[in-house]
């Protein structure tokens, strides 16, 4: 392959995912009108049109996606392999971008980055905050961080975190009329806040296990929110039951502020794990940052 091959894709590749040419531009740090007469020249050779251009958008053509989808991913490859020499210099440098729900993002993301950038001045951290199960590849994310370890056969799946509990919640103001609910079951009769979950595209049914019984319950409320925050919020004001992780609301219950429920329906399950492509040839930041963030438990004393 002829060297101006090679860069007229990198070119397209950009001006195709940016959807603009002036942003495909700043990415590769050229002028707009050189990447335009780059494009043009590229679909000359070919004979064919990649790129359809109007006044205010650009988008791939059939051809143009094609191209996109068959041999964008290549050109990642070899990116990744030509950053992965950068293990020669002394220190790690680059970027890496992570998508985490909230709380992962505030308990175990920041603390680790708080800790590690000061020594490494070129590594750049992008921490995006997401419900969702992103699809990280295509979204051309490092890692992303998602509740146990169970992940698709192409990921690693590294733990960053200890066991979690679930813990069904409500203040003494809600429970002062109310009944405690004893079974899961007990729930049709109560005021819950709901969760929604992007992926499903619907509203987060609540778990919960005892013994060799599992169980899924469709919970109903006045609240539906997608930031845990504002249902803590909002169960600490009184609205209703609040679902979520233990680490979320154990000083409320200790300081009195939340009741715990449920709590024999609620068992530990593996907690946060990043993961990422198995087939990808991790960047020396992202390998100084997944060892910051792997977890190892502290041995029992006794």
């Amino acid at each position: 392959m002829a060297e101006h091959d090679l860069n007229d894709l990198v070119a397209f590749i950009a001006v195709a995912r940016e959807k603009s040419f002036t942003r495909g531009a700043a990415k590769l740090g050229v002028s707009q009108s050189a990447l335009s007469q780059t494009i043009r020249s590229m679909e000359a050779r070919l004979g064919l049109r990649l790129l359809t251009r109007t006044t205010r958008s650009v988008a791939p053509t059939d051809a143009g996606e094609r191209l996109l989808r068959t041999i964008g991913p290549r050109i990642e490859d070899i990116q990744a392999e030509l950053a992965a020499l950068s293990e020669l210099r002394d220190k790690p440098a680059g970027t890496v971008r992570i998508t985490a729900d909230e709380n992962a993002a505030h308990a175990i993301l920041w603390p680790a980055a708080e800790k590690l950038l000061p020594n490494y001045p070129d590594v750049k951290v992008e921490i995006i905050i997401d419900y969702g199960l992103t699809d990280i590849v295509a979204d051309r994310y490092d890692a992303g961080v998602r509740l146990g370890g169970i992940v698709a056969k192409d990921m690693i799946a590294l733990p960053i975190g200890p066991e979690m509990r679930m813990a069904t919640v409500g203040s003494p103001a809600y429970f002062k009329n109310r009944p405690i609910p004893r079974t899961p079951h007990d729930l049709v009769g109560h005021v819950c806040i709901n969760l929604r979950l992007p992926t499903y595209g619907g509203l987060y049914a609540w778990e919960y296990e005892k013994g060799k019984r599992e169980l899924r319950v469709r919970v109903d409320g006045e609240l539906v929110f997608n930031s845990v925050p504002l249902i803590l919020k909002a169960a600490l004001a009184g609205f209703g039951l609040a679902h979520m992780t233990d680490d979320q609301v154990q000083p409320y219950i200790e300081n009195g502020q939340l009741v715990r429920v449920l709590a024999d329906w609620c068992l530990p399950f593996a907690g946060y794990h990043l993961y990422y492509p198995s087939r990808r040839q991790p960047s020396p930041a992202f390998t100084l940052i997944a060892e910051k963030l792997r977890y190892r438990a502290v041995p029992a004393i006794g």
